[in-house]
C-alpha cells in the first residue's frame, strides 16, 4: 500500500475519538515506523482521574439503566475500509479474542472504575460482540485493532477504548453521571424561591384538633387583608372559602385544576384568590397567605405541593392550619430559610367521648349517625340494610362528583328531611360541614399506599382516627357533643386503642422534579423514555434528612401509557402530571385518546367529546352504570384540567362545563336511588354483597399481636331471608382473603369465573367430539374479555 494511500485513509478517520483513534493510527502505521506501546496503561490513568473527579457520590442503581440499541452497520459506501488497510477478519478469531476479552479480570476492573458492574459490563459485552460479528463491515480503527490481535501484533487490552465507547453508546448515563446527579440535586430547596426569600415573613402556626377554630382564626386574617390566597387539599374547600369570601364583601377568584372563575365582571384578578395548593402562584405577592391541612406535607404523592406553597409563597403572613405533629417539622424548615414560627394552640370547642359500647346491630341505629366504611362493597352493603329496615340514608365516597357529594351532605343536614343516617368512607374526613351526632366505625383496617407504591392493609392511623372521629359533634351542627364507636364490639377496645396512642411527629416534607429538570435530564439522556428518566432522577437524587422525594408511580403510569405517543417532552410531561384514576379503565384509555388526538394536531371539540362519551347518557340502572357515569365525569374533569393547559386544542371548556353539570344531576339522581340500583345489580349478579366480608380488626406485624376476622351475621346485617345463597366456606374465604388483600375485586372474580366456564365448556365439547387430549398436548388460552 503506497503512502499516500496510506494519508488519505487517515484523512477519512472521524476526528475527536481519542484513544480509540491512536490505537487504530498506531496499528495502521506500526509496519512503518515499528511497535507503540499498549493503550491499557493509558486507559488505566485516565480511569482512575475520572473515579477520583467523582467523589462520594452514592453508588446508582444500575438496574435502572436501560440499555439502548446500537444497530450493526450495513455495508459501506465506501467499501470495507479495514480490510482494504489489512486484510478481511475471520469471525471465528475474533469472537476467540472477544470471549478472551470478557474473561480478563483486569478488564473487568477497569470497566467498574467506569461504572460498569457485572451487570451492566456483561450487558455491554454482549452488545459489543453482536455488534462486532453482526457487522458487514467496522470503523477503520477496530477492523485494525482486531486484525492486530489475531494476528498476535497487538494485545486484547487494546479492545478496551472501543468496548468501553461502545458502552457508553448503549448506556448513555454512564458518560454524563456528575452532570446528572448536579441536576437532580434537591438538598437546599428553599433555594428554589428567590422571590419568598426577598420577603421577611411571618409565619404562624395555628395547632389543634378538627373543630377547634383554628381554620376560621386564620381565614378572619385572610378576610381582612388587602390581598391573599388560600390554599386548600380540596376542590370543596377551595369552593367554600370561594363562596364565604364573596359573600362577606370580598371579591374572590377561583382557581383549581380543572376550573377558573373571575369574580370581576371586567376579568380583572380579584385581590383574593382561593384554590387547590397545587394551583398557587410563587410569584404573586400577597399581604396573608392561609395553607391548610399542613400536616399532608408528609403525604406521599401530594405531599410536593404543601412544601413548595410553604417554602415559595410570597405573603408577608402566612398562616398554616393543622395538626401539632407538623410543627416541629415546620420549625426546622424555617429554620433553614431564616424564619421564625409563631404557634397558637386551639382546643376542641365541643366534647367527644368513645362510648363503652359497639353499635353491634344497624336496628340500633339513631338519627345523626354515621357510618364509616373503607370499601364501597362495605357502603352498598350497609346501605342496603339500612334501607331493609325502612330507613333512608345519605352515602357519601371519594369518587362522587363534588357537586353530588355536596347534594348528599345537604339531604343528610336538613333536619326536614327524611334522610337522618350517612353512610360514607373517609372522604368525609375534610371538605363537608355534616351535622353528625356519631361516628360508628364499620372497619378499622384500610387499604394504603405507602412511600415505595405498595399496597397495604392495616389499621387506621391515630391522624386518621383523629380526623374522622373528630367530624362527630362539630361546632356549627345541631349536636354540640359528638360520640365515637364502632360496629362490633371486637373492634371496640382496639379504637380506644389507636385514639389513645400519640400521634407520631412528621419528620419529612415531600418534593417533585419539576418539568425543567426532566427536560434537563433528557437533554443528557434523549433516547430514554420519560417513564425511566423518572427513575433515574428519583435514584440520583440527593435530598436533606428533612425531605423525601414523593411517590411518583401514577406519572409513570401514564408516561408508559402515553409513551408510543409522537409529544414533545413538555406536553408529554402534562399529559403525565394530569390526575387520572388509574383503577378506571375508560378515564385511562381517554387520557390515551386525548393524547393521540393531541399528536395529530386535532383539536378536541365538544361535538368530538360527546361522540366519545356517547351523550346523552342514560340514568343508571344499576350500581355497574352508576360507577360507568362517574369514570365519565372524570373524563370530563381531564378534558377540563387539559383545556387549561392547552387552550387550542381543547377550546369548548364552557360547554364541557355545562355538560358535566347535567352530568353531576344524573348521578345525584342514581345515588339518591342508591339502594334500588344496589338491588338490581344483586338481583342480576352484577353485585354479591355478602360473598365478600370485611377485615374487620387486624393487629398487625408486631404492633398488634392477636388477629381476628369476622363475617358479617345476621346480627349485623338483617335477617338470613334477605342474604343470598353462600358459596362454600373455602371458597368464601379464599375470595375474602384475595379480596382485602386488593388482588381481587368482585369484577375480577367474575371475570375469572366467565373464562374458567368457557374453558370448561370447549373442554368438554372438544372430549366429546375427538375423545380426551393426547398426554402433553397443551392448549392455548382463552384470552379474557377486554373491560
Amino acid at each position: 500500500m503506497s503512502f499516500s494511500r496510506c494519508a488519505l485513509l487517515w484523512a477519512r478517520l472521524p476526528g475527536g475519538r481519542q484513544a480509540g483513534h491512536r490505537a487504530a493510527i498506531c496499528s495502521a502505521l506500526r509496519p512503518h515506523f515499528g511497535p507503540f506501546p499498549g493503550l491499557l496503561g493509558q486507559v488505566s490513568v485516565l480511569a482512575t482521574a475520572s473515579s477520583s473527579a467523582s467523589g462520594g457520590s452514592k453508588i446508582p442503581n444500575t438496574s435502572l439503566f436501560v440499555p439502548l440499541t446500537v444497530k450493526p452497520q450495513g455495508p459501506s459506501a465506501d467499501g470495507d475500509v479495514g480490510a482494504e488497510l489489512t486484510r478481511p477478519l475471520d469471525k471465528n478469531e475474533v469472537k476467540k479474542v472477544l470471549d478472551k476479552f470478557y474473561k480478563r479480570k483486569e478488564v473487568q476492573k477497569l470497566g467498574a472504575d467506569y461504572g460498569l458492574d457485572a451487570r451492566l459490563f456483561h450487558q455491554a459485552f454482549i452488545s459489543f460482540r453482536n455488534y462486532i460479528m453482526q457487522s458487514h463491515s467496522l470503523d477503520v480503527d477496530i477492523h485494525i485493532v482486531l486484525n492486530d490481535i489475531c494476528f498476535g501484533a497487538a494485545h486484547v487490552d487494546d479492545l478496551f477504548p472501543f468496548f468501553l465507547r461502545h458502552a457508553k453508546q448503549i448506556f448513555p448515563v454512564l458518560d454524563c453521571k456528575d452532570d446528572l446527579r448536579k441536576i437532580s440535586d434537591l438538598r437546599i430547596p428553599p433555594n428554589w424561591y428567590p422571590d419568598a426569600r426577598a420577603v421577611q415573613r411571618k409565619i404562624i402556626f395555628h395547632s389543634g384538633p378538627t373543630n377547634s377554630g383554628k381554620t376560621y382564626h386564620a381565614i378572619q386574617k385572610y378576610f381582612s387583608a388587602k390581598s391573599g390566597v388560600y390554599c386548600g387539599p380540596l376542590k370543596l374547600l377551595a369552593h367554600e372559602i370561594f363562596e364565604k369570601s364573596n359573600a362577606a364583601g370580598v371579591p374572590c377568584d377561583l382557581v383549581t385544576g380543572e376550573e377558573r372563575v373571575t369574580i370581576q365582571p371586567d376579568g380583572k384578578q380579584a385581590s383574593h384568590v382561593s384554590c387547590t395548593v397545587e394551583m398557587c402562584s410563587v410569584t404573586t405577592p400577597y399581604e396573608v397567605a392561609v395553607i391548610d391541612e399542613i400536616q399532608m406535607i408528609r403525604d406521599p404523592a401530594r405531599g410536593w405541593a404543601w412544601t413548595r406553597a410553604l417554602l415559595g409563597l410570597c405573603a408577608e403572613e402566612v398562616h398554616l392550619c393543622g395538626e401539632p405533629a407538623a410543627i416541629d417539622l415546620v420549625t426546622e424548615l424555617m429554620y433553614t430559610t431564616g424564619e421564625e414560627v409563631e404557634v397558637r394552640d386551639y382546643k376542641r370547642l365541643t366534647p367527644i367521648s368513645v362510648l363503652d359500647h359497639a353499635l353491634e346491630s344497624l336496628d340500633n341505629l339513631r338519627p345523626g349517625d354515621c357510618i364509616v366504611c373503607f370499601s364501597k362493597n362495605d357502603i352498598y352493603s350497609v346501605s342496603r340494610q339500612i334501607e331493609i329496615r325502612g330507613l333512608e340514608s345519605a352515602v357519601i365516597y371519594g369518587s362522587l362528583p363534588p357537586g353530588t357529594k355536596l347534594a348528599q351532605a345537604k339531604k343528610f343536614n336538613d333536619p326536614n328531611d327524611p334522610c337522618k343516617i350517612l353512610v360514607a368512607t373517609d372522604a368525609i374526613g375534610m371538605g363537608l360541614n355534616l351535622s353528625i351526632r356519631r361516628i360508628i366505625f364499620y372497619s378499622l383496617i384500610k387499604p394504603s399506599i405507602n412511600e415505595k407504591g405498595e399496597k397495604e392493609l392495616e389499621p387506621i392511623t391515630t391522624s386518621q382516627a383523629l380526623q374522622i372521629a373528630g367530624r362527630a359533634g362539630r361546632f356549627s351542627s345541631q349536636f354540640k357533643e359528638g360520640e365515637v364507636t364502632t360496629m362490633n364490639h371486637e373492634d371496640l377496645s382496639l379504637l380506644k386503642e389507636i385514639l389513645k396512642r400519640p400521634v407520631d411527629p412528621i419528620t419529612a416534607a415531600g418534593l417533585h422534579p419539576t418539568a425543567e429538570q426532566i427536560e434537563m435530564f433528557a437533554y443528557h439522556l434523549p433516547d430514554t423514555t420519560l417513564s425511566n428518566l423518572i427513575d433515574i432522577f428519583v435514584d440520583f437524587s440527593q435530598v436533606d434528612g428533612q425531605y423525601f422525594v414523593c411517590n411518583m408511580d401514577d406519572f409513570k403510569f401514564s408516561a408508559e401509557l402515553i409513551q408510543h405517543i409522537p409529544l414533545s417532552l413538555r406536553v408529554r410531561y402534562i399529559f403525565c402530571t394530569a390526575p387520572i384514576n388509574k383503577k378506571q379503565p375508560f378515564v385511562c384509555s381517554s387520557l390515551l385518546q386525548f393524547a393521540r388526538q393531541y399528536s395529530r394536531n386535532e383539536p378536541l371539540t365538544f361535538a368530538w367529546l360527546r361522540r366519545y362519551i356517547k351523550w346523552p347518557l342514560l340514568p343508571p340502572r344499576n350500581i355497574k352504570e352508576l360507577m360507568d357515569l362517574e369514570a365519565v365525569h372524570d373524563v370530563l374533569d381531564l378534558y377540563l384540567w387539559l383545556s387549561y393547559r392547552f387552550m387550542d386544542m381543547f377550546p369548548d371548556a364552557s360547554l364541557i362545563r355545562d355538560l358535566q353539570k347535567e352530568l353531576d344531576g344524573i348521578i345525584q339522581d342514581g345515588v339518591h336511588n342508591i339502594t334500588k340500583l344496589i338491588k338490581v345489580s344483586e338481583t342480576h349478579k352484577l353485585l354479591n354483597l355478602e360473598s365478600f366480608p370485611s377485615v374487620s380488626q387486624s393487629r398487625l406485624s408486631g404492633t398488634l399481636k392477636s388477629q381476628a376476622r369476622r363475617t358479617r351475621g345476621t346480627k349485623a346485617l338483617g335477617s338470613k331471608a334477605t342474604e343470598p345463597p353462600s358459596p362454600n366456606a373455602g371458597e368464601l374465604s379464599l375470595a375474602s382473603r384475595l379480596v382485602q388483600q386488593g388482588l381481587l375485586t368482585p369484577d375480577m372474580l367474575k371475570q375469572l369465573e366467565k373464562e374458567w366456564m368457557t374453558q370448561q365448556t370447549e373442554r368438554s365439547k372438544e372430549r366429546t367430539e375427538s375423545g380426551t387430549h393426547p398426554k402433553g398436548t397443551r392448549r392455548k388460552k382463552k384470552e379474557p374479555d377486554s373491560d
